[in-house]
């Protein structure tokens, strides 16, 4: 998305993360993209499960549909949300979120959700890897600015 299309301009222009943040890196968007990976939702729906105020989550809908992480559809007379291509990628960022989480944000033993797959079984931990399928850290890439 050009920065044209967005009227306002990045906060590092040439940095995907920066990019990325500055499209869905709030609290309210990043969560309304969570619960919409449940299936579509309405906004009064949104509204109940996130307990967000009106302003707030109208805002949020009109930049998620805006940068196409969501889509609007007619359903029994009203709109509701769904993800598109683009909001369903953001899955694997929500899910290593929760894992981040689930290691750092919680105390021992204290009661919290699971995402499992399917069948049940936990979902294996994100790392990411080389092109030869090495574990990778921070310490072991680089970044190649531009310009």
């Amino acid at each position: 998305m050009a920065e044209a299309e967005t009227g306002r301009g990045w906060t590092d222009p040439t940095c995907p993360v920066a990019r990325t943040v500055d499209l869905v890196g709030d609290r309210w968007s990043l969560l309304i993209v969570r619960d919409a990976m449940e299936g579509p939702a309405s906004f009064t729906e949104f509204r109940r499960r996130l307990g967000i105020a009106r302003n707030i989550l109208s805002d949020r809908l009109r930049k998620l549909v805006d940068h196409g992480v969501l889509v609007t559809s007619p359903s029994g007379g009203r709109h509701v949300y769904e993800l598109t291509g683009a909001g369903r990628d953001l899955f694997t960022v929500v899910v290593a979120l929760r894992q981040w989480g689930e290691r750092h944000a919680f105390a021992d033993g204290e009661p919290r959700s699971r995402l499992t797959d399917a069948e049940g079984r936990p979902l294996a931990e994100l790392r990411p890897r080389g092109q030869d399928g090495a574990p990778l850290t921070a310490g072991a890439t680089r970044v190649e600015r531009v310009g």
